[in-house]
């Protein structure tokens, strides 16, 4: 049997190290290439965190909606006893989604979403789909014909992991042009040096050629004339 979970998460913003936090999770299951009745669905306290009004506007939770949800020490352990083991579907997960909820799980000195269950279909898609203007997930659903109308209205985490998980089950039937193992080694290298992560971010340095500097020099030369 074939396992493989996808999710998505809401936050109050993007700057996790900033305090911003995650306000609801959604993930759905797929058995051997279907999706199950089985869910995961939570909405989150954030503990103080105000969520602004440009943030609202996209999925339309409030703080005032969230007084009554559990906190995240609750909701933690539930959502990493729902994926166990599995490979874990998240859009453009490397970049937010799991260094994001990693982040949550490390301020409760719970066990990281392990690296070697990670995969993000926004790589997947990159590797096996050509012609799409972009990767988001809208412009991938609407790709595959993939109906987006459940969420008309605001993004919602279940609603997002439902169309994920179509979106993820027709890259799964489109040839890839190189080995998914190798994308994603490129880019879990890639973020652990993100500098959302911690790590140190390298400097890269452009230096000018000799041709370039003689081209600047014969400008500012015609310049100071």
């Amino acid at each position: 049997m074939s396992r493989v979970i996808c999710f998505d998460i809401e936050t109050t913003g993007f700057e996790y190290l900033r305090g911003d936090r995650c306000i609801e999770i959604g993930a759905v299951e797929l058995i051997d290439g279907k999706l199950t009745d089985n869910t995961f669905h939570e909405y989150i306290n954030p503990e103080g965190k105000i969520i602004p009004p440009e943030t609202y506007m996209v999925h339309k939770i409030s703080n005032a909606f969230l007084e009554d949800k559990p906190k995240m020490s609750v909701i933690a352990p539930k959502f990493m006893e729902f994926i166990g083991d599995s490979p874990v579907v998240a859009h453009n997960g490397f970049d937010f989604d799991f260094p994001f909820m990693n982040h949550e799980l490390e301020m409760l000195k719970m066990a990281p979403i392990p690296h070697e269950q990670q995969m993000d279909s926004i790589v997947i898609a990159r590797n096996r789909v050509y012609g799409p203007k972009s990767y988001s997930l809208d412009a991938l659903a609407k790709w595959f014909g993939v109906p987006l109308t459940a969420r008309a209205n605001a993004h919602g985490a279940l609603i997002d992991a439902e169309i994920l998980a179509k979106v993820y089950l027709e890259l799964e039937n489109t040839a890839p042009a190189r080995e998914m193992s190798e994308i994603i080694a490129e880019q879990h290298d890639a973020m652990l040096n993100h500098p959302k992560i911690g790590a140190n971010f390298p400097i890269r340095h452009f230096p000018a050629s000799a041709d370039e500097i003689a081209h600047h020099d014969s400008f500012m030369a015609e310049i100071n004339k």
